[in-house]
């Protein structure tokens, strides 16, 4: 074969090659392609790519032209070992011109049976470490035209190892990303399941034994509750124990959208639907396909969305804004509420067929203040969470501020007694959630044992006593109510602490036994 004919084949090698590394993205597929291609322009009797195993020094064969099924399985060699061991492990090619005057040939494969051919093997290497090694069989020929040969296949497995490290890279990131996404899956599901949700009185295990129930079916679930109850939390649990688990959870604000959006945001728009819409766009109920999707503040939405909305949970299907295409969903639908449905329906803001659609399941959340039993399970979880957050050590709630909270009539509900306990945990210095650290309103229910807040709010003089009240008590539980112990801890006199303890009303003697 003459110089030119052989670069134009060699040049049309390298270009097929680079056009496999193109569009392929599996290891195998990838390497089955090049040997195709050297069978195909170079005439090899054999061909074999030889990788290693991460992480290990066996190097295998995963891809062969000439070999069978069996004869392929045999093509395990550990670094060193036969020639292909050596060729991985000095990282230099070796050619051998007849296999049957060389012993270092082992034919671990027993697929060459006495014949007498070339071998040719050349490592391929990435980044200083032999990954695998490429060899072929050839017929016996001039040793010159061999070495030409053996020239030319390191220039291809050089191409060959780019490519092979990419996709492992590839594969190694999107097993990564799988991993975490598992695990903040798991974290999740561990997160909002009914046993990890904070509340022991007979409300919320009614709440519990609602979601066991509805968990795992189709059924719809309205949610009702005043604001900050935790409904969303509600939600996430009937998500994370049912057969959905592993699918979106999408929540929607239908309270946060604005009127012309709100469409657009459920169903999704055809490009040039509206001004604006310089795309497609999939809604809400695309992307929660095969999942849970919850519509939060439900008794916002308009009529014209209700009877969309009604036709999703009738028909299961829809279309995109701008679009006349019917899409079926597969969705489990949550909805939840703060508002009175009953009298939005009476008035004709609601309308009754879908109000009975979203009404299958219905799951009432308590407000805090008839969960009185829950306020300090609910407040020490929340002290732990903001330790977490902030890394602050504090390790208890005060008398004081426990007093507020068990007085205080809680209109912002869990949500409000979490902003409570997390400014709490910001301003503590010394290891204590004090009750002066807590927004006037408490400060002022806890000075009044009343749950009425006065409209005013606390004035000084209510801080101020609920300051020193609270310091006095706390020094008293140290000094086991002892009022002379607690003076000289304060730097003061016992005659102006044991007038500040009648005039604050508090009792040292309750004190006495505290450690």
């Amino acid at each position: 074969m003459n110089k030119d004919k052989q670069q134009d084949i060699e040049l049309e090698i390298l270009y097929r090659i680079s056009q496999a590394m193109a569009h392929q993205h599996d290891v195998a597929a990838l390497l089955n392609e090049v040997l195709d291609i050297l069978e195909t322009e170079m005439g090899m009797i054999r061909g074999t790519l030889t990788l290693n195993r991460p992480d290990s020094d066996l190097f295998v064969i995963e891809a062969s032209r000439g070999l069978t099924t069996e004869e392929q399985k045999r093509g395990q060699y550990k670094l060193g070992e036969g020639i292909t061991g050596r060729v991985a492990k000095t990282m230099k090619s070796i050619l051998i011109p007849d296999i049957q005057k060389d012993p270092r040939f082992l034919d671990r494969t027993k697929a060459r049976k006495g014949a007498r051919v070339a071998f040719l093997c050349v490592p391929i290497i990435h980044q200083r470490k032999a990954i695998g090694a490429l060899s072929i069989d050839r017929p016996i020929q001039d040793e010159s035209v061999l070495k030409h040969d053996l020239q030319f296949l390191a220039l291809v497995s050089d191409i060959i190892a780019e490519a092979v490290a990419g996709i492992r890279e590839q594969i190694s990131e999107r097993e990564s990303i799988m991993a975490e996404n598992q695990r903040l899956r798991q974290q999740l599901g561990d997160q909002y399941h009914p046993s990890s949700i904070v509340g022991n009185c007979s409300s919320m295990r009614t709440v519990y034994e609602h979601i066991a129930q509805v968990a795992d079916s189709m059924a719809t679930v309205l949610i009702r509750g005043e604001s900050g109850t935790g409904k969303e939390l509600i939600a996430h649990a009937i998500h994370f124990a049912s057969s959905r688990k592993n699918n979106a959870f999408v929540a929607v604000n239908c309270a946060a959208l604005p009127e012309q959006l709100i469409e657009s945001e459920l169903f999704g728009h055809e490009k040039g639907s509206f001004t604006g819409a310089a795309q497609q766009r999939k809604g809400r109920f695309e992307i929660a396909n095969g999942g849970t999707l919850m519509l939060d503040e439900i008794g916002d939405i308009t009529t014209a969305v209700q009877v969309r909305l009604l036709r999703v949970l009738q028909e299961r299907t829809f279309e995109r804004v701008g679009g006349n295409a019917p899409i079926k969903t597969n969705v489990r639908v949550i909805a939840a509420t703060s508002k009175d449905l009953e009298k939005a329906m009476q008035e004709g803001r609601f309308r009754e067929d879908l109000f009975y659609r979203l009404n299958v399941f219905p799951i009432h959340l308590p407000p805090l203040r008839e969960r009185r039993s829950d306020i300090m399970l609910l407040a020490d979880h929340f002290l732990q969470k903001y330790n977490e957050i902030y890394n602050k050590q504090i390790k208890r709630i005060s008398t004081p501020a426990i007093n507020m909270m068990m007085s205080y009539h809680w209109p912002g509900n869990v949500r409000e007694l979490e902003n409570c306990i997390e400014r709490a945990v910001l301003t503590s210095t010394d290891g204590v959630a004090h009750g002066y650290s807590m927004p006037p309103s408490l400060q002022t229910s806890e000075q009044t044992h009343t749950e009425m807040v006065p409209e005013q709010g606390a004035n000084l003089t209510q801080m101020v006593e609920t300051y020193e009240r609270e310091i006095i008590i706390d020094t008293l539980k140290k000094h086991r109510g002892c009022a002379a112990a607690a003076a000289r801890h304060l730097n003061t006199t016992q005659r102006i602490i044991n007038y500040k303890i009648h005039n604050l009303k508090i009792d040292p003697h309750s004190y006495r036994q505290n450690t």
